[in-house]
């Protein structure tokens, strides 16, 4: 991980997609310290710039307008997961020999359609064939409310659990300077938000954004002192639809990532600092640090509410505001979580910065859990970073 590079999160009314594209490219270049003509391919996550932008051809639009023309220039669609799965596999190009230096970046521009019409759009995410949820008018909110209900069914959790999510990621948020939302709130004020899908407010669900975040991904041997190690990543997948599965309280596909990416790295849960998770909605973040196994399955809303994943708690989870506060440009949102892991390792997250940050990890999950993206990053020290 040579360098990094993101626009602020928001409703940026004056930006169009090329532009907060551009910014972050630049900037990743600029922190790796390499010029355009160095990169030799380029990955671009997007989930619906064709839908919210009415541009297609995404991947040589922002390339050539990078400098970058002549290079293999591909984008990849993998719902909110979009700019993982492009950093998986650009990881893999690179940790295979094919190429090394190549660029990866997430973008989205949402802000632009009314609010029900990037309902619609999100909700090509999930299964819209006849018979299937969104036919049946299901909504992601809707599907996450479901979630959540059978999980306090099964496990004791409670709507103070999921409010005690909300708090701590925008206490967080409220220290990033990037993020969309910087907004304090009490634990009263998470629990009687506007109701959005029982037993989901809206204080439990992220926001509607525009964004973009990239890094540059180098052969060892090309990089400098701030360089942050690969050391594990995995993609897995699983049904789009949510009645597939045999149990809505868990995520196989985060399972499965998780052991692969555990496995590449030499490591387990207990080796992790800190964690950027995919909370869009408070449910989610709970299923997540269970499913990546640092707490036990059902304890997830308990860890939360007593502050065992708080930015002093034994697993800090979501430093940077996740998706809750920062905000979820949904082509963005995997490659940005990577920025702030980078960030965090190299000691330069500011009033972000945690104590522990030698080994991070970054969860990123598309639709209903179809798609989940597990990297693990680290002190160059730590480990070589390799493909099993």
């Amino acid at each position: 991980m040579a360098g990094i590079g993101k626009t602020r999160f928001g409703a940026l009314a004056d930006r169009d997609l090329r532009s907060l594209a551009v910014e972050a490219g630049n900037k990743a270049l600029s922190d790796a310290g390499i010029v355009p003509e160095e990169v030799q391919a380029f990955y671009l996550g997007n989930f619906a710039g064709p839908e919210f932008t009415s541009q297609n051809h995404l991947a040589p639009y922002i390339s050539t307008a990078l400098g970058m023309a002549g290079i293999p220039s591909t984008r990849f669609e993998a719902a909110c997961a979009s700019s993982g799965a492009a950093f998986f596999h650009a990881f893999l190009s690179v940790a295979a020999g094919v190429y090394d230096t190549v660029m990866v970046m997430g973008v989205e521009k949402m802000t632009c359609q009314p609010n029900p019409r990037v309902t619609e759009i999100l909700c090509g995410a999930g299964d819209c064939g006849p018979g299937g949820e969104m036919a049946a008018g299901s909504t992601f909110p809707s599907l996450f409310g479901m979630i959540a209900r059978r999980h306090m069914h099964e496990f004791g959790t409670l709507r103070e659990h999921l409010a005690a999510v909300a708090v701590k990621n925008h206490a967080n948020g409220f220290l990033n300077p990037d993020a969309q939302m910087r907004k304090v709130i009490t634990l009263e004020q998470a629990m009687n938000g506007r109701p959005i899908a029982e037993p989901l407010n809206l204080y439990d669900c992220s926001l509607v954004s525009d964004g973009a975040a990239a890094v540059v991904l180098r052969a060892s041997h090309l990089c400098g002192p701030d360089a942050v190690a690969v050391l594990g990543a995995a993609q897995a997948s699983d049904y789009v639809a949510l009645d597939r599965k045999p149990s809505i309280t868990t995520f196989p596909a985060v399972r499965e990532a998780a052991f692969r990416a555990y496995a590449m790295a030499g490591l387990g849960p207990g080796d992790i600092d800190f964690a950027e998770v995919h909370d869009c909605f408070t449910i989610a973040e709970i299923v997540a640090t269970e499913d990546l196994g640092f707490v036990e399955r059902g304890r997830g809303g308990f860890a939360a509410f007593e502050g065992e994943t708080g930015r002093a708690g034994r697993i800090p989870v979501n430093a940077s505001g996740g998706l809750k506060s920062k905000g979820h440009p949904v082509g963005a949102t995997g490659v940005a979580q990577i920025c702030d892991v980078v960030r965090q390792i190299r000691g330069g997250a500011g009033e972000m910065q945690l104590d522990r940050h030698g080994v991070g990890l970054a969860q990123n999950l598309g639709g209903s859990g179809a798609t989940c993206v597990v990297t693990i990053l680290g002190e160059p020290s730590r480990g070589e970073g390799r493909v099993l």
